[in-house]
């Protein structure tokens, strides 16, 4: 009788001390739209949108008012992301991949990809014991050299390139290889049913898969970039709305549900109090595209107004994280790799040459001041500087603006002639960045530059951005102030 009593004691003992699938290791689930609104959320202040799972995710973790993406459009910004580093550092700075380029380029659409010697998240995390997954759009190369599966990820189900339909095609023949669905590698698999749903079904079946190790998703929806296609059952939410506009509210809609089917997951076994959950949006919304708002900014998708590199910024870690913060300094998605890896217990003098910092200790309070006081975008002769709360933004045929964020986030009273001592040491500043740049890899055709100056000037103020409106709403008139 005491052998046993003993017996029961040390697995009473032992349970206490090593609890069954405990782990130490934050699993990490970045959830990443493409082209959404900086205002088409309802924890953004949008009235019209329905995104619950978003809004509880908000209200939960740490929202940040003053989050930003490396790049005004999806391919750099996913470079930036993905590698801790300002893409133009490693020449992957000026357009979309695969895309348009300059007659002199040397290099074909399969030659333009992420450089092989940059490190991804994935890449890191796998040294510290993390299981990797990829799903949805990749757009970092279509070239096999440039497969999610050679660039630290274990699985993979999506398509390589921009922009495809959101079900699935018939005739793959037809297709081009970067627009179809692939698992793994070269496994052609078409989704039955609707790409966005799909997508959160294989984040949940690979969370259940992995539920006992240390995992890392990057879960990169395509939604809601254009094709404008959603189901019946979800424009149905939305009778008041119309055109795009409707179509729109119908796909951030269903973005939101399968955001909210991981989440739930995570709650159903457990793991919900020590996973990192991140969300943003890869740029500002092309309003002209598909009907998305960015107000109160100005500017959209493609340009350096705050509506096309501000993107709505969230990050949940129940273990570490208060939640219910707002975080007021300006931050990048630059921040993730840092972050993740000094959660995930990495050493971070092994980090090699980032751009980002670890955002815990600023947003805990631990460390006092900006994460960053310097923050850059360029893209070819067009650039912005923002040191502090001051932002300059430089453009290749017209004088350069100067703005104070602090009275003016919207970016309506050019202060430059007001300031020229502060315009010419700000430039200096720029100047000194740019010669810490790698030449770019391939180049933008320059028609495309008044292209992204037009339609930075279309969607200047909100007055200009409820006249484009207009042709998809009906009700959502009273919302756009004048």
């Amino acid at each position: 009788m005491k052998k046993l009593l003993f017996f029961f004691i040390m697995i009473t003992l032992c349970s206490c001390q090593f609890p069954i699938n405990a782990q130490e290791k934050p699993n990490i689930i970045v959830l990443f739209a493409d082209d959404a609104g900086y205002g088409d959320f309802g924890f953004q202040g949008s009235t019209v949108m329905k995104t619950p799972n978003l809004d509880k995710l908000a209200a939960s973790g740490i929202k940040f008012t003053q989050g930003y993406v490396t790049d005004a459009t999806c391919g750099p910004s996913r470079a930036g992301l993905i590698t801790g580093k300002y893409q133009q550092r490693f020449g992957y700075g000026e357009i979309n991949v695969p895309g348009y380029m300059s007659p002199s380029s040397k290099f074909l659409g399969d030659d333009m990809g992420l450089p092989l010697d940059q490190k991804t998240i994935a890449d890191y995390l796998k040294t510290l014991g993390y299981t990797n997954a990829a799903y949805g759009k990749w757009h970092l190369g279509d070239a096999d050299r440039f497969h999610p599966l050679k660039r630290g990820f274990d699985e993979f189900y999506g398509f390589r390139g921009g922009a495809r339909s959101y079900f699935g095609y018939e005739n793959l023949e037809k297709v081009h290889k970067d627009n179809k669905m692939e698992r793994n590698f070269e496994n052609y698999e078409e989704p039955d049913g609707y790409a966005t749903d799909v997508f959160a079904d294989e984040a949940v079946a690979f969370i259940e898969r992995n539920k006992n190790n240390p995992f890392f998703i990057y879960l990169a929806f395509n939604a809601v970039h254009t094709p404008m296609e959603a189901t019946e059952e979800d424009l149905a939410k939305f009778p008041n709305l119309k055109g795009k506009r409707k179509e729109v509210a119908a796909m951030t809609l269903a973005l939101d549900r399968a955001c909210g089917r991981v989440m739930a997951k995570l709650e159903e076994l457990g793991l919900d109090e020590n996973t990192i959950v991140v969300f943003s949006n890869d740029n500002g919304g092309p309003t002209d595209k598909n009907a998305s708002l960015n107000l109160p900014l100005s500017g959209t998708k493609s340009n350096h107004l705050e509506g096309g590199i501000r993107v709505p910024y969230l990050i949940k870690w129940p273990k570490k994280l208060d939640p219910g913060t707002v975080y007021n300094y300006p931050v990048s998605t630059l921040d993730w790799l840092p972050t993740f890896y000094a959660a995930a217990g990495g050493n971070m003098s092994e980090l090699e040459d980032i751009d980002g910092v670890d955002l815990v200790p600023y947003v805990n309070g631990e460390k006092e001041g900006r994460p960053h006081e310097d923050m850059f975008w360029k893209k070819e002769a067009r650039a912005v500087y923002r040191h502090n709360d001051w932002k300059l933004i430089r453009f290749a045929d017209r004088p350069a603006e100067l703005y104070d964020l602090t009275k003016d986030s919207t970016e309506q009273k050019d202060l430059a002639s007001q300031e020229p001592e502060r315009l010419r040491a700000m430039f200096k500043k720029l100047f000194a960045w740019e010669l810490t740049l790698e030449r770019p890899l391939w180049m933008l055709q320059q028609q495309f530059e008044k292209y992204d100056t037009d339609r930075m000037d279309r969607f200047r103020t909100p007055i200009l951005v409820k006249k484009e409106m207009q042709q998809y709403q009906n009700i959502e008139n009273d919302n756009l102030k004048d």
